[in-house]
């Protein structure tokens, strides 16, 4: 009994996704090239420069304390040999706690970063799937499918591909906000 379960399911999910295929008004299977779709909106070059110029400011950040941190260690290694022993150990706790902070800094940046690269990316996913989904309706089609390379759509003809004219709409609709 168990091994007719999952052919009888098979077949019953064949047999309803057929009827609502011929039952669609519009009896077309379409299909969008999603990466091509995240690389070809112009959106995605503008939020992407902002991100640049935002993470090359905080690595900046980054990098000038790194900078300042390397300067005082030389200068302690420079003053080591006339110093007491008590200054030493202080001066060696001071560097140590203070690559501390900076390391810390330095993961806080990279979460950061992180953070804010998947909100602009799950930003520029939902206007683009708002978009197709508004298109859809106001062409009529029943269902459009993703094709982004992880196995959703293996072949397609050519010819249900609207990826180049959902995208010429999609820049047209941003270039006029």
């Amino acid at each position: 009994m168990k091994k007719l379960i999952i052919p009888i399911a098979s077949i019953i999910t064949v047999v309803l996704i057929s009827s609502f295929v011929a039952n669609s008004s519009k009896n077309e299977l379409v299909y969008v090239d999603v990466n091509k779709l995240i690389e070809g909106y112009k959106r995605t070059k503008v939020e992407r420069e902002a991100f640049s110029k935002k993470t090359e400011v905080l690595k900046a950040n980054v990098d000038s304390l790194v900078t300042d941190w390397q300067s005082e260690l030389k200068a302690y290694e420079k003053e080591r040999a006339s110093m007491t022993k008590k200054e030493k150990e202080l001066k060696q706790e001071l560097l140590g706690n203070k690559q501390q902070q900076i390391n810390n800094y330095q993961q806080a940046v990279q979460k950061q970063v992180q953070e804010e690269d998947q909100k602009m990316t799950q930003t520029l996913i939902n206007d683009i799937n708002d978009y197709v989904q508004e298109y859809g309706k106001q062409h009529g089609y029943p269902m459009i499918f993703g094709a982004g390379g992880n196995g959703n759509i293996m072949y397609a003809e050519e010819a249900s591909d609207l990826t180049d004219e959902i995208l010429e709409e999609l820049n047209h609709q941003y270039a006029g906000k």
